[in-house]
């Protein structure tokens, strides 16, 4: 009789705050299940058996900050059937991506006793700004519903079921008011993808942007939008450079609002 070989799974963490591979520790119900199904062949935070590869499938976490992390992720893609990106730092760099914005050596001055010893790149950039990704999963942090089904999906060969619709549609799901209409306040769901379910606005906040641009997100309308509620230049411009800040649309409006004085 022969024993079927369970698919491979890896976790990697690159420049991050740990928080999306958190998130599949926090699959509590179902991480029985996927430790049952595949076989966890490398997870540096969960477990100290870190085995080498080829593996089916790769999560990667973080971005691209140092030429070492350069190097190290072209061998994971090299030693991976299938490479997954996973929240805002993977896919758009992350909140470290507003180093771009400005010179990282004064960033490395101000903060570091002797900056000598840091060694570091300009920019921090996304996993496919390297590698080729097979699929990217927003948001800062990841769901782990989303998550579960992206490898489920991926293990049995076929395409993951991720919705790629604004986060007014889960407002609209849910029940919520539209926090713009009943009270004036700014908020970037409509151009946010969903996968969060809503949880600011249900609360009364504006949504701040963590699953990153929608598809098609009309940035400009909402920026005027905003201007009508109130909102002025320098605050348009810093509410689309937080979480996602390097996403195309994100940057290409705050750059749009920039503020002359201070323009970081």
């Amino acid at each position: 009789m022969h024993t079927r070989l369970r698919p491979t799974l890896a976790v990697w963490k690159f420049a991050s705050c740990d928080g999306c591979q958190l998130s599949l520790l926090d699959c509590e119900d179902e991480l029985l299940a996927l430790a049952g199904a595949v076989d966890i062949a490398y997870f540096a935070e969960a477990s100290s058996t870190l085995r080498p590869g080829p593996y089916d499938l790769s999560l990667v976490e973080g971005s691209i900050t140092t030429a070492h992390d350069a190097e190290r992720i072209r061998a994971v893609r090299a030693a991976s059937r299938h490479l997954v990106t996973i929240g805002a730092c993977a896919t758009a760099g992350g909140i470290q991506a507003l180093r771009n914005f400005a010179d990282v050596t004064d960033y490395v001055a101000a903060v570091y006793a002797t900056p000598a010893y840091i060694s570091t790149l300009a920019t921090s950039t996304p996993i496919a700004a390297h590698v080729k990704v097979d699929f990217a999963l927003h948001g800062c942090p990841i769901d782990k519903a989303q998550l579960l089904e992206v490898i489920s999906a991926l293990l049995a060969g076929r395409k993951p079921e991720i919705p790629h619709e604004s986060v007014c549609t889960a407002c609209k799901r849910r029940g919520t008011s539209c926090v713009m209409v009943a009270h004036g306040t700014p908020c970037l769901g409509p151009v946010t993808e969903a996968g969060c379910g809503a949880i600011c606005p249900a609360y009364g906040r504006g949504c701040y942007g963590c699953f990153g641009p929608s598809e098609a997100a009309n940035t400009a309308a909402l920026a005027a939008t905003w201007t009508v509620l109130g909102a002025d230049r320098r605050s348009i411009h810093r509410a689309f450079r937080s979480f996602n800040a390097a996403a195309e649309p994100f940057r290409e409006e705050s750059d749009a609002h920039g503020d002359q004085d201070h323009p970081g």
